[in-house]
């Protein structure tokens, strides 16, 4: 079985930047890693779908969850787009969407796609599980089931 040299270098950028800038918080790396003119196709509340708004993103979760970090589970290229699915963890120490800290550990899965193209991450596509995050930490419970009348 051969690889694509450029699905490679691709996957280890995505890499990269979940490992030191997502788990690490290391910010100088993020420069290296987006490039200017990023796009976000799926962003999140009060971010923007630019560079900006996804620094602001992973900085808003580092402050939630200090010990932030993922577990990547796989990850599967083809040429400029790699997908990956994995794990967050971490410990809610920080206001996260209006839920004060509750210091519980959560651990919620998410799949990406990223473009990468001249070594700089240029699109995301993503869907996390935030339901199953904000259960975690007490923002949301499901209503009471009611019985149905017959």
């Amino acid at each position: 079985m051969s690889t694509n040299p450029v699905s490679e270098a691709a996957k280890a950028v995505v890499r990269r930047n979940t490992e030191e800038v997502q788990g690490k918080g290391n910010f100088h790396v993020f420069d290296e890693l987006f490039a200017d003119d990023f796009v976000d196709h799926t962003t999140q509340p009060g971010t923007t779908p630019d560079k900006e708004g996804v620094r602001k993103l992973y900085t808003y979760m580092r402050e939630a969850f200090p010990d932030f970090h993922a577990e990547i589970h796989w990850q599967l290229a083809d040429d400029d787009r790699v997908t990956t699915f994995k794990t967050y963890h971490g410990t809610h120490q920080g206001t996260f969407l209006c839920v004060l800290p509750t210091g519980r550990a959560i651990q919620f899965e998410t799949v990406d796609v990223m473009r990468v193209q001249n070594g700089k991450i240029t699109d995301h596509w993503g869907v996390g599980n935030l339901l199953s995050l904000m259960q975690q930490i007490g923002g949301w419970a499901p209503p009471e089931s009611q019985a149905i009348a017959r």
